[in-house]
């Protein structure tokens, strides 16, 4: 099979639509944060069940809880992998300019989270680097290691001088 689009996203789907799921069979795709910027890959399902997927150019990244197929009882869905991170809590405007200089000089990606968000409080999370968890250390800065399914995939930072 050949999947050539996603259908939607669990995680974002009015109450509704959600109903229209509810039952149904789920097989994932398990993978690790750095495939899912990849538009043509084969995967295998947690049943065994071999795909191709071959998003047209141009598609969004894939992410936690897209629909990829759905027929007669079964969907099949994409289920990301934890990223090892660190959340990063600096405790002024000031400590993280600091940090976020620091870390775009070394062209490192970072999300940035709000107080709303799941964390519950004003971070930034990058992929785990020791040289970033001893800079850290260094400066004093709080942060904490976890492991996190990440929104949207960290990408390599593409620069020029």
């Amino acid at each position: 099979m050949i999947i050539e689009k996603v259908l939607g996203n669990l995680h974002e789907l009015p109450t509704a639509d959600l109903a229209a799921y509810t039952g149904l069979h789920r097989e994932k795709v398990v993978l690790p944060s750095a495939e899912l910027v990849k538009r043509i890959q084969r995967v295998t399902t947690d049943h065994g069940q071999e795909l191709g997927i071959r998003l047209p150019s141009g598609s969004n990244d894939l992410r936690d809880g897209d629909i990829l197929h759905v027929a007669a009882a079964n969907m099949i869905v994409v289920a990301v992998l934890p990223t090892d991170v660190l959340v990063i809590s600096p405790g002024s405007v000031y400590e993280m300019g600091v940090v976020a200089h620091s870390l775009g000089n070394r062209h490192l990606q970072a999300h940035f989270f709000d107080a709303s968000s799941e964390y519950g409080a004003d971070v930034m999370v990058c992929a785990y680097d020791h040289t970033v968890e001893d800079y850290l250390k260094h400066v004093g800065v709080p942060y904490a290691r976890q492991e996190r399914v990440m929104p949207v995939p960290f990408r390599h930072a593409e620069h020029s001088h």
